[in-house]
């Protein structure tokens, strides 16, 4: 692939991971990974108090990472593209899965153990 194709493909992928930079949006996309969840239910999972979580699903809905739908009152959010929801796998398998010991014996830098 030619490097200017690239380009704007690694924008994309830039402008993603910025979305993905704050530990709330993190919490927020892996409780959504197993499928849709009520405003309500996402405060109740996670802890988050009704102002940030108002702002990560704003911030989340505005590039385009989740989408709302409403039932009367209550607003369902949802992961809105396979890509998001591929990546939200991964690292869901890298850092929430059963953390286990590194093969060669030598420390993870970016999962450091647990004391």
């Amino acid at each position: 692939m030619n490097v200017n194709d690239m380009i704007p493909a690694a924008n994309r992928a830039a402008e993603l991971m910025r979305s993905l930079s704050h530990p709330q949006r993190l919490l927020v996309l892996c409780a959504l990974a197993k499928g849709e969840k009520s405003v309500a239910d996402l405060r109740r999972q996670l802890g988050i108090e009704q102002v940030p979580m108002s702002q990560q699903l704003m911030r989340l809905r505005a590039d385009g990472l989740v989408s709302a739908r409403r039932d009367g009152t209550t607003v369902y959010y949802t992961i809105s593209h396979p890509h998001v929801q591929q990546i939200i796998d991964a690292l869901y398998a890298a850092f929430c899965e059963t953390e286990q010991e590194p093969k060669n014996g030598s420390e993870d830098p970016i999962r450091p153990s647990r004391p």
